[in-house]
C-alpha cells in the first residue's frame, strides 16, 4: 500500500520535474505526458481506495531527527482522505483533458500543464499527510503552485496582480495556521494526527479556543472566507481550467478538509463562530455574485458562497454533511467553470455576460450541461445539490436558527444569480459578433462536461458510490436523516428556488448592454457592486500604515542594524586594527619595551588585586 501510495504522490511530481527539465518547448509532448499521469494517478487512486476494503490505513518514516525530536513524513488513508483523493484525483483528470482543448494554442502550455502537475502533487500531498508539518509543506506548495498558475498570463497586469494578492493574502491565513501548529505541539507534544486524536480524548482540558481559531486561520485564508476572501474573485485571471481545478474542486475545498482532519481539537465557541462566519460568507458572496458582469467572478463568488455552507456545516457539528457537499460541490461547480471556459473559448475569450447571448442555439451541449449545474446548486429536487445543500439548512434549521435563516436567504439569491448567469449567457438574442459567430466546441472540451453534469445529477445518492468513497459521510447523513422537519425543508428549499428562478425571469428574461437591476435598485446595486469595500479597506491599510511602518523599519534597520551594529562594528574593529598597527614598527627594541610594560603592568594589577 505505502508503495502506491508514493507512486500516487511522485507521479506528479516526476510529470513536473520532466517539464521543467526537457520540455519547456515542447507543448504538445508536456500536455499529453501532464495528462497520461492525471490517469494513472485516477488508476492508482482508484486501487488504493478500494485496496483498503474501508480500513484505515497508516504509514511513516522518520523525516528529520533533531536533538531527540523526530519528525516523521508518512501517510494516513481513512475515509475523508478516500473521498478527497477520490475526487482530486477523478475531477483533476476530467480537467486535464478539457485542457488539452482550451489550451491548444496556448504558446506557453508546457508551463501550464507543469503547473497542473506541481498542483497535482500538492494537493495529493495533503491528502495524504498524516501530520500537520507535512500538511503545511503540501499546504505551502499548493499556494506556491496556484501562483504559477494564476500568473500564467502574467504579460497581463490584471494576472500578476490576482497572483501576488493571492499569494500574499494566503501568507496571512499561513502564518497564523504555522502559530497553530507550533502552538498544538507545545501543548500536545505531537503533531500526529492519529496521535492528537489519541491526546485530545484524554485530555480534552488542554484545548483552546485560541488554539482552534489560530489552526482555522489556514481554512480561512485558503477557502477564502472572512475576513481574507478578497483574493478568489481576482484570481480568475487564470486560465478557466485553473479555476475549475483549484478555485472550485480542489483547492479551496482544502480547507474544509483540513478542519474535517482537526475537528477533534475545536472548542464549542470556536465552532459556533465558525457556523456563523459560514452563513454570512454565504449570503455576502450571493450579493457580490449578483451584479457582477464577468462570467467567472460570478462563479468566484458563488464558490465562496458554497464553502460558506461547507464552514456553517462544520461550525453545527456536521462535519460529514460539509464533506458531502464538498464532494457534490466539486461536481457541478467545476461542470459550470468549464461551461465557462467552452463559452469564452468559443467567443474569443470574451467574459461580460452581457455581450453574450443565444448561445444555446450555436452551443447547445455546453447550454444543457451548464444548465444541469445551475439547477444542481439551486437545489431542484432530486439533483446533487439539493440532498447536501438542503441536508445542511436541514441541520441548521433544527440546531441553530439564527444561521438557518441566513443560509436560507442565500439559497434564494444563489437560485436567483445563477438563473440570472444563465438566461443571460445562453437566452435571448447575441449581443455581440462573438456571441453571433460562436459554435459548440471539441469533444475534448464537451466530454468532460458530459461526465460531470451525470455526476451532478447523481452525485448526491451516496448510495449509488461505493462504501470506499463515502464512508466518511454515511454517520452524519443518518443523524441528519433522524431529525424533524424534512416535509416543511423539501416546501421551503422548492420555494427557495423557485422563487428565485422566477424573479430572474422576471428581471433577466429580456436583456440588452447593461443590468436592469441597476436602473431598477440603483442604491441596492452600488452597495452589492462596492463588495462593502474590502478591497478599498485593505488598500488603505497598506498605505496608511503598513507602508509607512516598513519604512520606518527600513530607516531602523540602516541606522542601527546595517550603520551601528555591523558597520559600527566594522570601524570599531578597523580603528583597534590601526591603533595597533601603530605599534609594530619593526624594530625589536620597540617589541622589548612594550613586552616589559605589559609585564609591569599585569604584576602592578595582579599585586592590587592581592593585597585588595
Amino acid at each position: 500500500m505505502e508503495t502506491v501510495a508514493l507512486s500516487v504522490l511522485l507521479l506528479p511530481f516526476l510529470s513536473a520535474l520532466v517539464t521543467l527539465l526537457f520540455l519547456r518547448k515542447q507543448g504538445n509532448i508536456a500536455s499529453l505526458l501532464s495528462v497520461a499521469t492525471a490517469g494513472g494517478i485516477l488508476a492508482l487512486s482508484l486501487f488504493l481506495i478500494f485496496a483498503g476494503q474501508g480500513e484505515t490505513f497508516s504509514w511513516s518514516v522518520t523525516w528529520i531527527q533533531l536533538a531527540g525530536w523526530e519528525l516523521e513524513f508518512g501517510f494516513l488513508i481513512d475515509a475523508p482522505a478516500r473521498l478527497l483523493l477520490f475526487v482530486v484525483s477523478f475531477v483533476g483528470f476530467l480537467i486535464h483533458i478539457f485542457s488539452l482543448g482550451y489550451m491548444a494554442d496556448d504558446e506557453a502550455k508546457a508551463r501550464y500543464f507543469g503547473g497542473l502537475s506541481i498542483f497535482m502533487f500538492s494537493m495529493l500531498g495533503i491528502t495524504l499527510a498524516d501530520n500537520l508539518i507535512m500538511i503545511f509543506v503540501f499546504w505551502e506548495l499548493v499556494g506556491f503552485s496556484s501562483y504559477l498558475l494564476i500568473a500564467h498570463y502574467f504579460s497581463t497586469e490584471e494576472a500578476a496582480k490576482a497572483s501576488r494578492k493571492a499569494f500574499i493574502v494566503n501568507r496571512i491565513g499561513d502564518f497564523g495556521f504555522l502559530i497553530g501548529i507550533v502552538l498544538t505541539y507545545w501543548i500536545f507534544g505531537t503533531v500526529s494526527l492519529a496521535e492528537l486524536g489519541a491526546e485530545v480524548n484524554f485530555r480534552p482540558h488542554l484545548v483552546t479556543t485560541f488554539l482552534c481559531l489560530a489552526l482555522a486561520c489556514g481554512f480561512i485564508g485558503k477557502s477564502a472566507q472572512f475576513p481574507l476572501h478578497v483574493w478568489l474573485p481576482d484570481a480568475m485571471a487564470g486560465p478557466t481550467p485553473v479555476s475549475a481545478l483549484i478555485h472550485a474542486a480542489t483547492m479551496v475545498a482544502a480547507g474544509i478538509y483540513l478542519l474535517l482532519r482537526i475537528e477533534f481539537l475545536f472548542t464549542p465557541e470556536a465552532l459556533a463562530l465558525l457556523a456563523l462566519l459560514g452563513a454570512a460568507m454565504g449570503l455576502y458572496a450571493g450579493f457580490c455574485a449578483l451584479v457582477q458582469r464577468d462570467i467567472k467572478k460570478i462563479l468566484a463568488y458563488s464558490t465562496l458562497s458554497q464553502l460558506g455552507y461547507m464552514a456553517a456545516a462544520f461550525g453545527l457539528g456536521m462535519p460529514g454533511i460539509a464533506l458531502f457537499h464538498l464532494m457534490t460541490h466539486a461536481f457541478f461547480k467545476a461542470l459550470m467553470f468549464l461551461g465557462s471556459g467552452s463559452v469564452i473559448h468559443a467567443c474569443h475569450h470574451e467574459q461580460d455576460i452581457f455581450k453574450y447571448g443565444g448561445l444555446r442555439k450555436r452551443m447547445p451541449i455546453t447550454a444543457y450541461t451548464f444548465l444541469i449545474g445551475v439547477l444542481a446548486i439551486s437545489g431542484v429536487c432530486f439533483l446533487s445539490g439539493y440532498f447536501s445543500k438542503d441536508a445542511i439548512l436541514l441541520g441548521a434549521y433544527n440546531l441553530n436558527l439564527p444561521v438557518f435563516i441566513v443560509l436560507y436567504a442565500g439559497a434564494i439569491l444563489t437560485a436567483l444569480y445563477m438563473f440570472r448567469l444563465y438566461f443571460i449567457t445562453f437566452e435571448g438574442e447575441p449581443r455581440s459578433k462573438y456571441a453571433k459567430q460562436a459554435k459548440e466546441n471539441s469533444p475534448l472540451m464537451t466530454g468532460p462536461l458530459i461526465v460531470l453534469a451525470a455526476l451532478s445529477v447523481i452525485g448526491g445518492y451516496h448510495a449509488l458510490f461505493p462504501v470506499e468513497i463515502v464512508g466518511a459521510l454515511i454517520e452524519d447523513i443518518r443523524r441528519v436523516a433522524q431529525m424533524d422537519n424534512h416535509l416543511w425543508m423539501i416546501i421551503l428549499g422548492t420555494l427557495a428556488w423557485v422563487g428565485g428562478a422566477l424573479a430572474a425571469i422576471k428581471l433577466y428574461g429580456t436583456v440588452e448592454q447593461d443590468d436592469p437591476l441597476a436602473s431598477k435598485a440603483p442604491a441596492f446595486f452600488a452597495l452589492c457592486r462596492s463588495k462593502l469595500f474590502f478591497d478599498e479597506i485593505y488598500g488603505l491599510y497598506v498605505k496608511r500604515i503598513q507602508d509607512p511602518f516598513a519604512r520606518f523599519l527600513e530607516v531602523m534597520e540602516l541606522l542601527f542594524i546595517s550603520g551601528l551594529m555591523v558597520r559600527g562594528s566594522a570601524g570599531v574593529a578597523g580603528l583597534f586594527a590601526l591603533v595597533a598597527k601603530a605599534f609594530y614598527v619593526g624594530k625589536i627594541h620597540a617589541y622589548a619595551l612594550w613586552f616589559i610594560l605589559g609585564t609591569l603592568g599585569f604584576l602592578a594589577y595582579a599585586v592590587g588585586f592581592i593585597g585588595g
